[in-house]
């Protein structure tokens, strides 16, 4: 099957990123260098193609019944235009994908769901509507561009007339930005300030190169996959595929906080009910290396240099930009999941020592 093109292909093209395919999309891997644009996006700012995310709108009087069957976190603590973090289980508790819900009316919701789940979430969201609320897939309709980084509010405050500051972290407004009507959130991936553009996709152009304009003179960089991935990584997000997936749930996933029991029946809560009162047999630990070395996904994990104990396998790893150490995501027995827990990676028939530490690996200076 042919890698479909966000609106913005062309447009990557012409700055010759490399693409590469991601998710069934063309997709930029890079533009400059990997380590260059994660520096950017820490420092000054970084520009973002995302809209090989999809949306849902699931809409109409049940939609909040709906919505509380299908997410694991209580829908009635989202207020009009707040947005909120969740994921939707199969019925073994396994994940089906992670996702942010908008709340942009009293009974009218946007969910944002991963690229290469589109179809499954959207077919997953129908199966358990049963005729309730109207769920449309909209994905085709929009494109998604992110600002993160220091100066984002400033770049972004150059094209709209809405006050910014006003816009706490995960809030949005439905407002304009450079003349296109527009869902703007104050949301990301990178662990930065930011916000997240939500416009029409025949629209994508005319805003990326507004939002590169205005941030000329502030240093405003495109950014690819490459460096998002290591941007996620250093704050401690999880990526669907790598660290959460329909074999690992909610609860050893670290995301205990997200499962409201108390809202009523969901879609996997009695497995997870089960799971909680019997035990997690692994758990998602944040790692840090002692040594020389660069964990990979599917390195294995083991209780010390010396020891013939394999205690897990590393799910996400790479060399932090930031701090110049290896970090890496992985599931480990329990027993082993307490900070300052010594473990051992293993590179290249060598195990190097590493450490277990909570997350994020990298915090951002909070502005005065």
């Amino acid at each position: 099957m042919t890698a479909k093109r966000t609106p913005l292909y062309q447009v990557h093209r012409s700055l010759g990123a490399r693409m590469i395919e991601f998710g069934g999309w063309q997709m930029p891997v890079q533009y400059t260098g990997i380590l260059a644009e994660h520096r950017a996006v820490r420092t000054q700012g970084g520009l973002f193609d995302l809209s090989h995310m999809g949306e849902v709108e699931i809409a109409g009087p049940r939609a909040y019944e709906v919505c509380q069957e299908l997410f694991v976190t209580d829908i009635a603590r989202i207020q009009i235009v707040q947005a909120q973090y969740s994921v939707m289980c199969f019925a073994d508790g396994g994940i089906v994908d992670d996702v942010i819900i908008y709340r942009l009316a009293e009974e009218r919701y946007l969910v944002c769901v991963n690229a290469a789940n589109r179809t499954t979430d959207y077919e997953w969201m129908v199966e358990y509507n049963r005729d309730r609320a109207e769920v449309i897939d909209r994905s085709d309709e929009y494109a998604l561009i992110a600002l993160q980084g220091p100066q984002a509010q400033t770049v972004l405050s150059r094209l709209t007339p809405h006050d910014l500051s006003a816009i706490r972290r995960y809030w949005a407004v439905q407002g304009e930005v450079a003349g296109v009507p527009t869902l703007l959130a104050r949301t990301g991936y990178t662990g930065e300030d930011g916000f997240e553009l939500f416009v029409p996709a025949e629209r994508a152009e005319h805003i990326w190169q507004a939002c590169g304009e205005a941030g000329r003179t502030a240093n405003l960089v495109p950014v690819g996959l490459g460096a998002r991935d290591t941007l996620r990584l250093e704050a401690g997000y999880l990526l669907y595929g790598n660290d959460i997936d329909a074999r690992t749930t909610p609860l050893e996933a670290g995301l205990q906080r997200l499962v409201h029991f108390e809202a009523g029946p969901f879609v996997g809560s009695e497995a997870l009910r089960k799971q909680q009162a019997n035990g997690i047999e692994k758990q998602l630990v944040g790692i840090k290396m002692e040594g020389a070395g660069i964990p990979r996904q599917g390195y294995t994990i083991w209780s010390g240099q010396e020891s013939q104990r394999q205690v897990g396998v590393v799910t996400s790893g790479t060399q932090s930009p930031m701090l110049g150490v290896g970090i890496a995501l992985g599931y480990v027995s329990p027993s082993c999941a307490d900070s300052g827990t010594p473990l051992a990676i293993a590179i290249r028939n060598r195990r190097i020592p590493a450490t277990v530490v909570k997350p994020p690996f990298y915090r951002r200076r909070k502005s005065k």
